[in-house]
């Protein structure tokens, strides 16, 4: 049995999306199709079906300045996604498997297209902040 993080054949793993500083989206093909992990060091991990809400995880991940979900809750929401602001907070419950983009909207009180922008500048920070570290090296 293998107990090894990296991805391999055997288990049908391979990595969908490598980030800077460990983070990473494994793909892992399962009978019923396949899954996108999104896993950091000191994170619990969680998986998703569809591997646009995984790489927007990620992207809500660098733009909050890395999260722990562990201790939330099953709806709770870790503080540092609260901090982060409006849009980060909005990125984040669209990768909950309890909403959409619809539910986003209701709950702020907006049009989807606004909700669409607020994952936009999310993905825009968190694509800036990746190349900061990767300029500076770390790795």
């Amino acid at each position: 049995m293998q107990t090894s993080d990296e991805p391999t054949q055997e288990r049908g793993e391979t990595v969908y999306e490598e980030y800077v500083l460990g983070v990473r989206i494994v793909e892992d093909e399962e009978r019923d199709g396949p899954r996108y992990r999104f896993e950091a060091p000191e994170h619990c991990g969680v998986t998703f079906e569809d591997p646009e809400m995984a790489t927007l995880y990620a992207d809500v991940y660098f733009d909050a300045n890395g999260f722990q979900e562990e201790g939330t809750g099953e709806l709770g929401v870790p503080p540092a996604i609260i901090q982060a602001g409006r849009d980060t907070l909005a990125a984040y419950f669209l990768t909950q498997p309890y909403s959409d983009r619809h539910w986003v909207a209701s709950f702020y009180g907006e049009k989807p297209e606004k909700i669409g922008r607020y994952v936009s500048r999310v993905r825009k920070r968190a694509a800036n902040i990746r190349e900061g570290v990767a300029e500076r090296g770390i790795e």
